[in-house]
């Protein structure tokens, strides 16, 4: 089986060949160049393909994202319609999406901000009040391979969770009070501290906008791990300079990397990181991909 592995953010022969070659062998992975016949390309791995990037390979049976998400290869011009899109499901990853949300919303609970604030001046000031985690309900925007194992580790915490989705999850999560997309603004009235974990669709898009973020209770805070294009980042920073966000973690920007200079970056109620909420270990990708390809092809 014959693949093609091109990226325009990352250099993934590079970076994945190695493990390819000790993990899957029976995979002959090629860069674009190293193709002399490309009728005979029946997979191709990637994770932001150029624009032409499908245009050369007329035989294409699947596309595998070497991470999370998809939205970048959907928005690909020369997708084919109806080729299949998979995507890696790694546990790990997951693990590491738990974890990462968990800091967050403690940074925000324990306000941890003020106190690093507090350290510049030697002030010695604490918070005696709501410190238990039954002072903070945490909704979860999102329910799928993330979304889910985040609310796991919350509710591991003691926090009360509610989870968000289009539809009821099967199975639901135990210890998770579960809205579905008709109670969307109960959810958000709910939700002391917002963790957005969801996909960008077109439904996504611009999601949280400002009427979204004036539904949320006064004083919330917003986490979001998502994709860039669901905030609209003017209205969330009106909301921080009003008071109705208390604050925001930032992992994905509309624009990454996110420029030098832009306001985020000195924000005084935001926590800009560089998308980095969880990164995929190599051989977990490949792993994960032999597994998909070896069940798909073999099809």
């Amino acid at each position: 089986m014959i693949g093609v592995a091109c990226c325009d953010r990352i250099e993934l022969p590079g970076h994945l060949g190695p493990y390819f070659e000790r993990l899957a062998p029976e995979l002959d992975l090629r860069r674009p160049e190293e193709i002399d016949r490309p009728e005979e390309v029946s997979y191709m791995i990637t994770f932001a393909p150029a624009p032409d990037a499908f245009v050369p390979y007329p035989n294409l049976r699947a596309v595998y994202s070497i991470g999370a998400g998809t939205d970048a290869i959907l928005d690909c011009p020369s997708l084919p319609e109806g080729l299949p899109v998979y995507r890696v499901e790694d546990p790990d990853q997951a693990i590491q999406m738990a974890g990462f949300a968990a800091f967050h919303v403690l940074w925000h609970h324990r306000n941890m901000g003020q106190y690093l604030e507090n350290r510049k001046t030697g002030h010695w000031a604490r918070s005696i009040t709501g410190l238990s985690p039954q002072a903070r309900r945490i909704g979860v925007m999102g329910f799928g391979h993330m979304g889910r194992a985040v609310a796991r580790g919350l509710v591991a915490l003691g926090y009360p969770v509610a989870g968000y989705s289009r539809r009821m999850p099967t199975p639901v999560e135990p210890g998770v009070t579960h809205y579905t997309e008709d109670d969307l603004d109960a959810f958000l009235a709910q939700s002391d501290i917002l963790i957005n974990v969801l996909p960008l669709t077109p439904t996504t898009q611009g999601l949280i906008d400002e009427e979204m973020l004036a539904k949320l209770p006064e004083g919330a805070a917003l986490i979001h791990l998502g994709r860039g294009g669901q905030v609209d980042e003017a209205a969330m920073t009106a909301a921080l300079d009003r008071g109705q966000l208390s604050g925001a973690s930032l992992d994905v920007f509309e624009t990454e990397p996110l420029p030098p200079g832009h306001p985020l970056w000195t924000h005084p109620k935001v926590f800009v990181t560089p998308h980095v909420a969880c990164i995929p270990e190599p051989q977990a990708v490949v792993l994960s991909i032999r597994e998909m390809l070896l069940q798909h092809l073999a099809a």
